[in-house]
C-alpha cells in the first residue's frame, strides 16, 4: 500500500456515515449525566456505535462476498443495539429528545445504506 492511499472500506459512504454516526454517539455521551452504577450502559453504548464501522470495515477485509455481507448483517445489529440503548436512555431522561431524534435519523439513513448494500452484494452471488 503506497504512503497516501486509503484502504477499501474508507472508500464507502456508509462506513464514512458510520463513523460520523459513532463520533456523534460518543459526543452525546460526554453530555450524558449518568449515575456511577449505571456506567455500564454508557460503555457498551459506545462499544456498539463503534461497532458498526468497525464490521463494515472488517467485513471488506473478507475474502468473500457472502463474509462480506455477514459483516454488514453484524453492523447492522450493533445499529439496532445502539439505537435500543438510546431509547431507554431517553426513558430515565439522561437523554435529551433532540439528541435522541438526530441519531435516530441518522441511524436510519445507514440502515438504508447497509440494507442496500446486503441487497447488492447479493445478486453478486445469486
Amino acid at each position: 500500500m503506497k504512503k497516501n492511499e486509503i484502504f477499501s472500506f474508507q472508500k464507502l459512504i456508509v462506513w464514512q456515515k458510520a463513523i460520523e454516526f459513532s463520533e456523534l454517539v460518543i459526543k452525546v455521551i460526554d453530555k450524558i449525566k449518568a449515575p456511577r452504577n449505571h456506567f455500564r450502559l454508557i460503555e457498551q453504548l459506545e462499544s456498539a456505535s463503534t461497532s458498526v464501522a468497525m464490521n463494515i470495515a472488517e467485513g471488506k477485509g473478507r475474502q468473500t462476498t457472502k463474509e462480506f455481507i455477514q459483516f454488514l448483517f453484524i453492523a447492522r445489529g450493533s445499529l439496532f443495539e445502539v439505537i435500543t440503548l438510546l431509547i431507554i436512555l431517553k426513558k430515565v431522561g439522561w437523554l435529551e429528545c433532540e439528541d435522541f431524534n438526530c441519531l435516530q435519523s441518522k441511524a436510519d439513513e445507514i440502515t438504508k445504506m447497509i440494507n442496500s448494500l446486503i441487497s447488492s452484494m447479493k445478486k453478486k452471488i445469486s
